[in-house]
Parts: C-alpha cells; sequence; structure tokens
C-alpha cells in the first residue's frame, strides 16, 4: 500500500440516514460499517444531522470551559475513573479534559455548567447537550447496524438500554515546537463506542492491526467513530478495538468532544451464545465494567498490553 502516509481510515455516508425510517441505503452503509469495524475498529462518519453551526459553537464552548481558572477546573468531579477533571500530569503535560455524565440531559448538562458558572451559562449548556443529543443518534445508528451484521439484533434493546452517554470535552496545548510530541500515551477505549469530533489540529493517530500508524486527518464534516473493548468482548472479539494515540507539533491547540457510549454500573459484558461457536470460542468471560475500569487504572494495569486480557481473558 505504498507508504503509511497514504494509509486512510475509512470514510462511511450516513446522509439521511435515521434510526427509525428505513432508507434504501441502510443495507449498503451497514455492510461498510461492520466491514471497517472488523478491519480497523473505526471510520470517518459523514452525518449531516449535526449541523454545522452547531459544531463551530462547540469549539468556541471548549475553549471558554479550558479557559477557566484550574481552581474551577478541578471541581469538575466524579467518582468513576476519568470522569471528571484530568489534567496537571508529567507524562502528559499538553492534556487536559473534562467529563459530563448523562450530557444528552439537559439538568446533567445544567448541573455541570452552575458548577463551573455559578451564575449560570445558558449558551454552554444548550450547546453541550444539543451537540451529545443529536451525535447519539449516530452512535445508536452505528451500533444497531452492528447488531444487525452479526444478527443478534433481538438484544437490541437491552443493549441500548444498558448504557449511559459521558460527554469528554479535550484540550491539548500546542507545543509550540516543529518536533513531535506526546499529547496521549497510546491506548485503547474501555467503552461501547466513542464518537470524536475535533478542530482542524491534526494529532490523532489510530494503529493498524498490522502495526502501521494511521494519521488522521480532521474535516469539519466527518466524526471519528470508534470501536471500545468493552464491544469487543461482546462481539466476541469479532469487532476490533483500535489503539490510538495524539501526537502534537505546532503552535495551535487541539480540541476535541468524544461522545462515549458507557455500559451503566452493574451491568454486566457478556457475548451473547449466537456469536460463540467452534470457530469462534468465547474469549472473555463475563465481566463489570466498572470494576474493570478499576483494574485497568492500577499500577498493573496500566503496564499490562491487554488489560482486558489479563482482567478477563478466558
Amino acid at each position: 500500500m505504498g507508504s503509511e502516509d497514504t494509509l486512510k481510515l475509512p470514510v462511511i455516508d450516513f446522509t439521511d440516514l435515521k434510526l427509525e425510517a428505513k432508507n434504501p441505503n441502510w443495507e449498503t452503509v451497514k455492510s461498510q460499517v461492520h466491514k471497517a469495524l472488523v478491519e480497523y475498529g473505526c471510520f470517518e462518519a459523514i452525518f449531516d444531522t449535526v449541523p454545522l453551526d452547531l459544531r463551530k459553537a462547540l469549539f468556541g464552548s471548549l475553549q471558554e470551559l479550558f479557559d477557566l481558572p484550574l481552581q474551577t477546573k478541578i471541581l469538575n468531579m466524579s467518582k468513576k475513573p476519568y470522569h471528571g477533571y484530568v489534567g496537571q500530569y508529567p507524562m502528559i503535560p499538553l492534556f487536559e479534559s473534562m467529563g459530563i455524565d448523562d450530557a444528552v440531559v439537559h439538568e446533567k448538562v445544567e448541573s455541570m455548567t452552575n458548577i463551573m458558572w455559578p451564575n449560570g451559562n445558558p449558551s454552554f449548556s444548550k450547546t453541550i447537550q444539543s451537540f451529545s443529543g443529536q451525535l447519539s443518534e449516530l452512535d445508536q445508528i452505528v451500533r444497531k447496524m452492528i447488531l444487525e451484521s452479526m444478527g443478534v439484533e433481538k438484544y437490541l434493546e437491552e443493549h441500548m438500554n444498558s448504557t449511559n452517554y459521558l460527554l469528554r470535552v479535550m484540550k491539548y496545548k500546542a507545543p509550540q515546537t516543529t518536533d513531535t510530541k506526546l499529547g496521549l500515551s497510546t491506548h485503547s477505549d474501555k467503552n461501547i463506542v466513542t464518537i470524536l469530533y475535533q478542530n482542524g489540529v491534526e494529532g490523532l493517530e489510530v494503529l493498524t492491526k498490522d502495526g502501521k500508524w494511521i494519521s488522521y486527518n480532521p474535516s469539519p464534516h466527518t466524526f471519528v467513530v470508534m470501536i471500545g473493548d468493552s464491544l469487543h468482548a461482546w462481539s466476541n472479539g469479532r469487532l476490533h478495538s483500535p489503539f490510538h494515540r495524539v501526537m502534537m507539533s505546532g503552535n495551535e491547540a487541539r480540541y476535541s468532544a468524544g461522545l462515549f457510549s458507557i455500559p451503566k454500573g452493574g451491568s454486566i459484558i457478556k457475548a451473547p451464545e449466537e456469536l460463540v461457536d467452534e470457530e469462534h470460542p468465547l474469549l472473555f468471560k463475563p465481566f463489570d465494567h466498572v470494576e474493570f475500569l478499576k483494574y485497568y487504572y492500577t499500577e498493573q494495569g496500566q503496564r499490562d498490553q491487554s488489560a482486558l486480557h489479563t482482567y478477563c481473558g478466558v
């Protein structure tokens, strides 16, 4: 395939696709989604349901949020690991992020907003909740297509009801050098599906199964859809959960927002029996996502090449 520079993520067009309304393109797009997630674990999605002016407003809101003083940002707290404020780490000095749990629910967004701005900030709340709500439709379309592709759509309602949405917003400071600096270490996501949107500053790199890095060239018109370890396990390894990282250079900050579908506390990740057979023996024992996260953030979990295999591999 020539040099690594020519490697690109598959691009899939979701224009005019709706969750409930059958579209003649549904089967074609579904087949593209399945192929991309088996081969790469991710793809670029063209999804026009989220208007361009809302996408632009998002970056203004993120800049306003990260410009707040540190003593305000650290008030973004959560009992769940990496759901609150993350920053000030010597290993990744360019990175900081915050989390908004249940970001599709107006009251939850409002409550986080009022901690950051005690006098309120209605435009921030509206932008975050609208963006998350509209993007959640893409998450649901992708997940429906995945279950249909694997012939297990009878589990769709149970599968959808077992997750919440977390919006993680991130800022990577400009390193002010042409040298490449680490923005975020190599990792795989631990959730079900991640949908990322970012400004025009490059940085995201995805590792292919054969060990090559694909650099994502951001576009205002596309989102990156990526599989996490929980869906990799639920699909009994049929879908790939890719390693990825952020590498930064130059003089411009990178802002991104990720909508994460996350298993609810207490929900058990277990592959449906239809996905286990002689050709596909069971790869992972059933596990509680929150307990897995706790293990992942231990010293041992951080050292593991695959925390998922160590934690619950058969």
